[in-house]
């Protein structure tokens, strides 16, 4: 029987095993006897330091103590998230764990969980409670003892690549049956690979093995994965911790527990940092200190030749390095930017001749060297590259910047360098800030589209008037449909786009691909390009038909291609495409989300009549009998039906 658990909602496992100390959990403590809100903040705070099990335990029976007492917390309550786990193993106290997690940051939770290896029964039955539930999201976790060859060791290779592929088709399955069902997100956790030293050297000489067997089937799970199921990494989990420490055979004979407490404690983390990062998109731009982060020594002082940076000593090796890694990132789609307090024409010398320098001044879109405080420079990129300060990760290994920016940029997250040049790769590949949902061909050429927006900002300045400057433009627009090959970057820019946009709900690639051909909605994306570049896809808008009206759910556009007319493009094909569904009327709501107040007035602009403003909604109306189709410089070519 299948248990629904109510229960409330977290994320990001710290790299590093930290106990509390018995200060800080008595200190929470009081200030729950003390019914004092500021439990909250603390709790959040604590939940983020600790990675023992016994210390998350103890702060999630806190966190219950003070719902039941209904102690007031801070923030709206938002819709909770419907979340099923199911697995072959004992789910207690995972869901403990994960809930605590989720709870701590801000996404309450109604759960359902499974019986003890009872998944493929609950997944299978078309009526059963798991569909009754509906879930959201349901988090899997197959039975490992199922993942073994059921032949003998001398079997041929192909015989066992059958059976691994069986496996991984079967679990696959089962995903592919609850997605259709519920339309749920499937966090799907693979295998840990076993740890002893059973079979010697044999192991990896035979696809029979069964090291090399949950390998290989591993790797079918994650190669042959569809958009909706993402992989709970346990055999990643697992090496990072160290697989002796990763298995527990005593919790397994006694309580059937899928691995040890320290490890569940990871699986959690990570669960949870899957789970929010549904609808939450990456940061778009890592802000670069320089002296002593991207080479050694200062450049104003040591010179050009007396920086460290290059293969002739080990620090100067450590720094080419972690300038080779930031380079990936680029090609991933992070924005780079540097903010030093420097000289410019010093600052910029290494980038221009030094000859061991990976990183060049065209692989950054904005480069501050200057002697103002480093929280203005941040200020001055996110207005001129169109972004939001929380989008910014800022990199330095002073911690008096690293103070500053957090007290006057505080939504820009940090990384405090620790000074020793051999840990910078590592510290910026665990802050987890720029981990891809996707990578697509739109992202490896962000920065050129953002440098090739600083060239139109130059010919703008030149012009005569906003029509000549249009139309010297020479844009061209794309409208299509939504199509499956598009999936990823429509779920990308709906996830990051908070500026320009009416309602900044989210969608899940697995929703976005649930909209394909509906008939009932309308769902279509604009590309743009000019004479400068390609913009690539730049606006979406997803409509539903009530009645005779189009309800207009989301519009969005990327800043980048503001008052460009392609408001005016957009509002001209939403008005045929509801009159080609029937309807004589366009309604368009406006929720504030604190980072959207430049499109409070769109709806107005584009010529929709007010019908309610209240704090929290506004809604407006467009009827269509009266509407003329707006003139824009940009020559249109449709793709849709």
């Amino acid at each position: 029987m299948i248990l629904p658990v109510q229960a409330e909602t977290s994320h990001r496992a710290p790299a590093q095993s930290v106990k509390l100390r018995s200060v800080n959990l008595n200190e929470i403590k009081d200030l729950l006897l003390q019914n004092d809100p500021t439990f909250w903040i603390r709790l959040k705070l604590l939940t983020e330091q600790a990675t023992e099990f016994d210390d998350l335990i103890f702060l999630s029976s806190l966190r219950k103590k003070a719902a039941t007492r209904r102690l007031p917390r801070p923030g709206a309550a938002d819709a909770p998230l419907k979340l099923a786990i199911l697995g072959g193993c004992n789910l207690y106290p995972l869901h403990e764990l994960l809930t605590h997690l989720l709870e701590t940051a801000g996404v309450a939770c109604e759960l359902l969980l499974g019986d003890y290896d009872n998944y493929v029964a609950e997944i299978m039955e078309p009526y059963g409670a798991l569909y009754e539930f509906r879930p959201q999201v349901v988090c899997l976790l197959p039975a490992a003892q199922r993942c073994k060859y059921p032949g003998a060791l001398i079997d041929a290779r192909d015989a066992a690549q059958a059976a691994a592929n069986a496996v991984a088709r079967q679990v696959l399955q089962l995903c592919r049956t609850v997605h259709e069902r519920t339309k749920a997100d499937v966090l799907l956790a693979n295998f840990m690979l076993p740890s002893r030293c059973d079979l010697g050297e044999f192991r990896t000489r035979t696809l029979t093995s069964p090291w090399n067997f949950r390998k290989w089937v591993n790797l079918e799970l994650g190669l042959s994965a569809p958009p909706f199921v993402h992989v709970l990494d346990l055999e990643f989990l697992a090496n990072r911790k160290g697989a002796l420490a990763a298995e527990d055979a005593r919790g397994w004979f006694e309580s059937k527990q899928p691995c040890s407490p320290a490890l569940l404690v990871d699986v959690c983390h990570e669960a949870s940092h899957l789970i929010l990062g549904l609808r939450t998109a990456p940061k778009k731009v890592l802000a670069l200190d320089l002296d002593n982060t991207l080479w050694g020594g200062v450049v104003a002082d040591d010179g050009l030749e007396g920086i460290e940076i290059g293969d002739t000593s080990p620090r100067g090796e450590a720094f080419k390095a972690f300038q080779k890694y930031i380079l990936t990132l680029k090609e991933r789609g992070v924005l780079l930017a540097v903010c030093s307090k420097n000289d410019y024409a010093r600052a910029i010398e290494p980038f221009e001749k030094h000859p061991e320098m990976v990183l060049r001044s065209g692989d950054f879109v904005s480069l501050k060297a200057n002697w103002k405080p480093k929280s203005d420079n941040l200020h001055q990129m996110a207005k001129e590259l169109q972004l939001g300060l929380d989008s910014f990760v800022f990199v330095d290994d002073n911690p008096a910047e690293i103070d500053i920016v957090r007290q006057f940029a505080p939504t820009v997250a940090t990384i405090l360098l620790d000074g020793d040049p051999a840990n910078y790769v590592g510290q910026l590949q665990d802050c987890r800030w720029f981990e891809p949902h996707g990578i697509t061909n739109e992202d490896a050429q962000r920065t050129a589209h953002y440098r090739a927006e600083s060239e139109r900002q130059a010919l703008m300045a030149s012009a005569a008037d906003m029509d000549s400057y249009l139309e010297s433009l020479a844009m061209k627009a794309v409208i299509r449909d939504f199509t499956p090959v598009d999936v990823p970057r429509l779920a990308q820019l709906i996830n990051k786009s908070n500026q320009f946009n009416l309602t900044t709900h989210r969608w899940t690639e697995t929703e976005v691909q649930a909209l394909i051909g509906l008939p009932d909605y309308v769902c279509f994306s604009v590309r743009l390009q000019d004479r400068f570049g390609d913009h690539g896809l730049i606006s979406i808008v997803i409509g539903r038909v009530g009645g005779d009206a189009l309800e207009i759910d989301t519009w969005l556009m990327s800043c980048r291609v503001l008052n460009r007319q392609v408001e005016e493009t957009v509002l001209n094909e939403l008005v045929r495409r509801a009159r080609v569904k029937g309807c004589s009327r366009l309604e368009g709501i406006y929720l504030p989300s604190g980072k959207n107040e430049m499109v409070r007035d769109h709806y107005p602009r584009m010529g929709f009549e007010i019908r309610t403003v209240t704090p929290e909604r506004s809604e407006f109306l467009l009827e269509l009998n009266s509407f003329r189709p707006r003139s824009t410089k940009i020559t249109l070519r449709n793709e849709s039906n």
